[in-house]
């Protein structure tokens, strides 16, 4: 009898291990590439939206960035995913002829690419099969309109990635909504350069009375620059995307603004997206519009605490 139960065990644990080895073999493997620098809080959130996914499909995910916004190292780091051969791959579409050639190399060896955030209008020239962002130039336009809605006649467009054409078509698209009334101001990702070339261009350009950022890396030091001169309630002040200090900025009206692309969703998504094309042949027919979104002093508490646990 003992022996029977010690055999019925073993057999059972044998089945057990033999099943976990099948699953570890199913297990599909994601490389999500971005441009994101690792002092930017918006990837941080898109990283925790694609490793939840891929903790509840039972993926791999491996997340890779440049250190700095450097197109040639982010060609590099998709090169090296396509020659390891991942069941999918996620890309930040952010430089057409940096990153163009690798990703169709991608597409080529038959590598399904879904890209997210940059790069939509031209992705799917190079093979990719979805992109899950929103329209940068449309979303430039509408930060633009809400301004003059506001009383603004002349903008300033705060780039901190000039090159980068999802920026560049903000900038662009706000231009537009402010029918040509609007400059342009190029930065680095250092937050003192960032407040100090904001106070510099404003003293020399007494015209502006409205000041769009395009992320929470340069709308962190405007709001410390406004607040330091006392010129929060001067300026019409809008931002591309959300941080629990620029959702605490909005709650206290220091913020007019801010566009929300929901970028957890530009993580979560395209991995879930992958492993079902991976498992059963299906995607969406088309692009998923993640964005804009507006949040303001309104409703800027609901989402504070969803921020700070890294999903809004």
């Amino acid at each position: 009898m003992a022996r029977l139960i010690h055999r019925l065990l073993a057999s059972t644990m044998a089945a057990a291990l033999m099943a976990g080895s099948a699953q570890a073999q199913d297990s599909s493997r994601f490389i999500m590439v971005t441009h994101g620098v690792p002092s930017d809080p918006f990837w941080s959130v898109v990283k925790n939206g694609a490793e939840d996914a891929a903790e509840q499909v039972g993926a791999t995910l491996e997340y890779r960035a440049p250190s700095t916004f450097d197109m040639a190292q982010m060609q590099q780091l998709i090169d090296a995913a396509v020659a390891s051969g991942p069941d999918g791959l996620i890309v930040s579409f952010t430089d057409e002829d940096a990153l163009g050639g690798v990703v169709q190399k991608a597409a080529d060896n038959n590598i399904p690419v879904i890209t997210i955030n940059s790069g939509g209008d031209v992705a799917s020239q190079y093979g990719t099969r979805l992109h899950i962002g929103q329209s940068e130039y449309e979303a430039g336009k509408q930060a633009a309109e809400r301004m003059r809605e506001m009383g603004a006649e002349k903008g300033l467009c705060v780039n901190h990635e000039q090159g980068n054409q999802g920026l560049d078509r903000r900038c662009d698209g706000f231009s537009e909504g402010f029918d040509g009334n609007a400059e342009q101001l190029a930065t680095s990702h250092d937050p003192v350069e960032i407040r100090n070339a904001i106070v510099a261009y404003l003293n020399q350009h007494d015209d502006i009375d409205a000041i769009l950022t395009l992320g929470t890396l340069a709308a962190e030091p405007l709001v410390r620059a406004m607040r330091e001169h006392g010129a929060t309630d001067m300026f019409t002040l809008g931002t591309f995307d959300l941080s629990p200090s620029t959702l605490e900025a909005l709650e206290q009206g220091e913020l007019d603004f801010a566009i929300d692309q929901q970028q957890y969703l530009q993580g979560y998504l395209p991995v879930i997206f992958l492993d079902q094309f991976v498992k059963n042949g299906m995607l969406p027919a088309g692009d998923v519009p993640t964005g804009p979104g507006f949040v303001t002093q309104q409703n800027a508490s609901q989402v504070i605490e969803l921020s700070k646990q890294g999903i809004r």
